[in-house]
Formats: structure tokens, C-alpha cells, sequence
């Protein structure tokens, strides 16, 4: 599988990751202390979805762009909180390109929606080891002293950067998935992140497609994580119809936030998608796996 971010730029799987994503982030910033967040995947950092790759497979238009269209045909009315949170971001970022029309032209990657979140203090390292890929995220956060780019294998740099000093953070992992082995990779970064910054909260994206996404979310749960899940009713051959993002160590009041907002989303995504947010009681500390 090969799942470069330009060419699913706002498609279901990336409303589920970035729905969460800016929810972890609101809540984790709510405390008056500084915070880390490492992004090991980061890709381009902002995507065109008029032109270009996304444009070709007009993945947007099953995802975001049902979204976007709700907010606007029913003034939001009923949208949980969080999804609100997450359009606002998306068409603050659109802005950035020119006035609003009635379509959206740009997707803020992850590192983008990190940044809008970031308090002064904050530190951001995004990572992206694709040369192309690199440079263009480099571009996005030119003259940006509050984001650090650097183009290297994400799974390496865990080991380098935690525990961090500000002793709270943030790991988005959302590896492109090109390689055989990518399950076994996400877990030994897992592991190793955990064994030196146990007290993390972790977010792992993945495809849900064969029998080696089921080994993994059996391994997975020895980290007792929070796991939301999409899925599609059907899909072209080759083609993601569900996925899933991990969450270890979530914050208070994020399972219940993704328990309102996952349905509403699957309900707006279109008949057949379904939701499901699943894991140990809110209150259980997921504990460092014996490794």
C-alpha cells in the first residue's frame, strides 16, 4: 500500500485523524504548561484540492467536502463541538489562499493543524524523510521559528527526542504505509517511545485492510488504547475503506468528545459508513508494556 498524503488529502480517513488530532491538542494545551508534539510522518504540511494529486483522485470530495457542505447547508445546527472545531481550523486554513468560495482549494496537513494550536512556549518538530516531501514542508514553515522541520526517518528520531524536557507531549504516527514491514516498524517505535516517556500520549494512524492490521491492533493492546475507527461500506479493489487511529493515554474528556462526534461524521459521510470508538474505561492509565 502506498499511502503518500498528497493524494488522500481530505478523505474519510483524514477527517477521523484530524477531527481527533485537533481535539487532542485543544485539550492538551487547556492546562497552563508547556507542551511537545512530535509529528514522525509529517508529509507536505498543506495539500491543493482543486489541482495536482488529490485533484486526481477526488478523495476530498467523499470526505471533507461533505462536511464542509453540512456546516454550510444547515448553519452547523446539531454539529458536535469537535467537528466545529476541526472545520474552523480546515477553513481558517483555506482563507490562507485566498477569499471563501464555495468549495475548499486547500487541506491543512497535520503539522498545519498543529501549528494553529500552538501557545507560545509550545515546541513542534515535524518530520518527513521523502526528499520531495521534505522540501515542501520546509516551504509551508519558512521563517516559522515555532516549527522545526526536519527531513528524517520519524521511527529514529523517538529515540533522540524523548522524553522530552517539557515532560507532557504529543506523538502523532502516520507512516505512509510503503513498506512490508510497516506494522512491525510501528510498533518497535511504540515500544521505545513508551519505555522512555511512558506518561506520552501517542496517536497511531493505520489502514485497516487484511489480516496484518488485526495482528497489529492484537499487539496494540497491550498499550490499552483508545481506538477510533471508519469504515467505508465498500471500496474499489486496492482501495482503503476503513481505518483506525490508536490513542495512548488519551486526555480526560477526549473519549467522550469522539464518542459524539465519530457518528455524526460516519452519518454525514454517506449511507453504510459506520463509527466506532472502543477501549478501556476512561479512567483505566494505560501502563508501559513489558517489552
Amino acid at each position: 500500500m502506498n499511502y503518500r498524503h498528497g493524494y488522500h488529502a481530505g478523505n474519510f480517513a483524514d477527517v477521523l485523524k484530524h477531527t481527533a488530532l485537533c481535539e487532542l491538542l485543544r485539550l492538551l494545551t487547556a492546562k497552563d504548561k508547556k507542551l511537545f508534539v512530535l509529528d514522525t510522518h509529517a508529509g507536505a504540511g498543506g495539500y491543493a484540492l482543486d489541482e495536482g494529486p488529490a485533484r486526481r483522485t477526488g478523495e476530498a470530495d467523499a470526505g471533507i467536502a461533505r462536511l464542509a457542505a453540512s456546516r454550510i447547508g444547515a448553519g452547523g445546527a446539531g454539529m458536535p463541538p469537535a467537528v466545529v472545531r476541526y472545520l474552523v481550523a480546515v477553513a481558517a486554513y483555506d482563507r490562507k489562499f485566498g477569499p471563501a468560495g464555495h468549495a475548499l482549494r486547500r487541506y491543512p496537513g497535520s503539522p498545519r493543524l498543529v501549528r494553529m494550536a500552538l501557545r507560545p512556549g509550545d515546541r513542534f518538530i515535524a518530520c518527513e524523510l521523502h526528499p520531495a516531501e521534505a522540501l515542501a514542508l520546509k516551504r509551508e514553515f519558512a521563517g516559522d521559528r515555532a516549527v522545526e522541520v526536519r527531513q528524517a526517518d520519524g521511527y529514529k528520531v523517538l529515540k533522540a527526542l524523548l522524553p522530552p524536557p517539557e515532560r507532557r507531549g504529543l506523538v502523532l504516527i502516520d507512516p505512509p504505509f510503503e513498506t512490508q514491514d510497516e506494522f512491525e516498524r510501528l510498533l518497535r517505535a511504540l515500544r521505545q517511545g513508551v519505555r522512555r516517556f511512558a506518561t506520552g500520549c501517542y496517536a497511531l494512524w493505520y489502514p485497516i485492510k487484511d489480516e496484518a492490521a488485526a495482528a497489529f491492533a492484537t499487539e496494540l493492546a497491550a498499550f490499552k488504547p483508545l481506538t477510533l475507527e471508519l469504515r467505508l461500506p465498500a471500496a474499489e479493489p486496492g482501495k482503503l475503506a476503513a481505518c483506525a487511529l490508536a490513542v495512548i493515554n488519551p486526555p480526560w474528556r477526549f473519549e467522550e468528545a469522539m464518542r459524539e462526534a465519530l457518528p455524526w461524521i460516519a452519518e454525514r459521510l454517506g449511507d453504510g459508513v459506520t463509527a466506532a470508538v472502543s477501549g478501556p474505561p476512561a479512567s483505566a492509565p494505560a501502563p508501559a508494556p513489558s517489552v
